[in-house]
């Protein structure tokens, strides 16, 4: 009983045979057929090994949402070398309402403006030469609105109405904000990405000079295979001018960066193709090139196979025509 079972279901499986076998005898092989099977295996086999690359490979998808996210802080990094002594100068944040950030986390540094070609390339200070300059560097954090980041000179003071600079005790002749910044970014500090202000330098004219960036900041969740932080990434416009009091010109001399927070939020994540996608590409690939080279092999034969027939027809019907000449020629009396 259970051998006749097995039969039986040897016998539906063989009926289910998608792929009927045909014998060996009645296989013909041809040149044409071998040529055209070698270019089909070269083909799949280049294709496959492109297609292999393409997998490897992966990409960046960019997706906007509202950012709801207005209770925490945003962080900036800063690290900005300014052409005044540091006693002259001060940096601090106010934003939009009209509220005074804390600088604790900036630091000043007495450094030298001036740099060697050599130097440039390694940025080294020289201790030997007088520091005549300040880098300021460090990170804030600033509520998530507006704000007017700004170095001037004097150090500032808070009041109930806002904050001022005691620029009194400092002559106007030495004022000098022509500037280096060698790192401006928002957010958490990433390895590798550079920002649109990296290695600015701008050298002022004359001391009545103000240098005013426009920042649009972008907040970015980046979500990667290396990487996956809350960055803000930013655009920036630059405008200088020259303040001339006796011409009634207004605004004080120094670097202001007023910044503006974006409500949307972009997430970049980075995507690779699935192990089934491949697959499915790959059956594609191989699936497809057979097909093609099967009908244009059959094709391009049928063709040859039609000319040749006419041509060999054309032959038969001259060769007759000779032969029934040569037949009545023969049988002309004489």
């Amino acid at each position: 009983m259970r051998r006749l079972t097995k039969k039986k279901a040897l016998t539906l499986v063989k009926e289910l045979d998608a792929f009927p076998k045909v014998p060996e005898s009645y296989v013909e092989s041809t040149a044409s057929g071998g040529t055209v099977s070698l270019i089909a295996f070269t083909l799949m086999a280049v294709l496959a090994f492109l297609e292999f690359f393409v997998y490897r490979n992966t990409w960046m998808r960019y997706e906007y949402e509202v950012d709801k996210d207005f209770s925490s802080k945003l962080r900036i990094n800063i690290d900005i070398t300014v052409a005044m002594r540091c006693q002259y100068i001060g940096a601090d944040v106010l934003d939009l309402a009209e509220t005074m950030v804390a600088s604790d986390g900036l630091k000043y540094e007495p450094v030298n403006f001036e740099l060697s070609p050599q130097q440039r390339l390694w940025h080294i200070e020289d201790s030997s030469t007088s520091l005549n300059a300040c880098r300021i560097h460090g990170h804030l954090y600033v509520n998530k609105v507006a704000g007017n980041f700004h170095i001037t000179v004097g150090k500032s003071i808070p009041h109930p109405r806002g904050h001022a600079h005691l620029a009194a005790l400092v002559s106007h002749d030495t004022y000098n904000f022509s500037h280096r910044i060698d790192h401006l970014s928002f957010g958490e500090a990433i390895p590798g990405i550079i920002s649109p202000l990296d290695g600015t330098e701008k050298v002022s004219p004359d001391p009545n000079h103000m240098f005013q960036y426009f920042i649009t900041i972008v907040p970015t969740k980046l979500n990667t295979y290396k990487v996956s932080a809350d960055t803000h990434q930013y655009s920036v416009t630059e405008r200088e001018r020259m303040i001339n009091h006796a011409a009634g010109s207004h605004g004080v001399s120094g670097i202001f960066m007023k910044y503006d927070i974006s409500s949307l939020m972009v997430k970049v994540t980075e995507q690779h193709m699935p192990l089934w996608q491949f697959l499915v590409r790959l059956c594609g690939i191989i699936g497809g090139i057979f097909s093609t080279t099967g009908m244009l092999h059959g094709m391009v034969g049928f063709l040859v196979d039609v000319v040749c027939c006419r041509f060999q027809i054309g032959i038969y019907r001259h060769l007759k025509v000779n032969k029934s000449m040569i037949v009545n020629f023969e049988l002309k009396p004489l």
